[in-house]
């Protein structure tokens, strides 16, 4: 059985993160993107097992609330429910702040992203047009949100 652990993200994990980045999204985040969210003090952290970083959660904290900027799983690590544990491990992180809520956005094409938020209750809020880069054009985000309890959400 592998063993999991999550740590804060550190410059010298960029190179790695970039390469997930880079597999798994027609439109990744440059280097730059995480070395700047980084410096400027948002909550990124790495998910490894067995030693062997394999996904990561970038959060921001805006004033009572935490926007999800971006979580990701290597590709060959999804599937297997990495993901909703980093999803579930971040939610955790913002209730025992004391954060009333977690807010991102998704493509409508993202239909697997969809279907975790949604069953992590996640409810739609809004839409924010031509938000995303894509083949042609410019593709809608649509904007979630959950509302957070304190104490432990054993609904999940």
């Amino acid at each position: 059985m592998a063993l999991f652990s999550i740590r804060p993200m550190r410059e010298d994990d960029v190179p790695q993160v970039i390469e997930i980045e880079n597999r798994i999204y027609e439109f990744p985040w440059s280097a730059r993107n995480f070395l700047d969210s980084l410096r400027a003090g948002y909550d990124l952290h790495c998910f490894l097992l067995d030693d062997v970083l394999v996904g990561y959660i970038v959060m921001m904290q805006v004033v009572d609330e935490v926007h999800l900027l971006n979580i990701s799983v290597s590709a060959d690590q999804q599937g297997k429910g990495y993901g909703k544990h980093l999803l579930q491990w971040g939610l955790s992180r913002a209730r025992m702040a004391g954060l009333e809520g977690m807010l991102l956005e998704v493509r409508p094409s993202n239909t697997v992203a969809k279907a975790l938020y949604d069953q992590q209750g996640f409810k739609l809020i809004g839409v924010r047009k031509n938000y995303y880069p894509a083949r042609v054009g410019r593709e809608d985000a649509l904007v979630l949100f959950k509302r957070l309890g304190q104490g432990l959400d054993i609904s999940a």
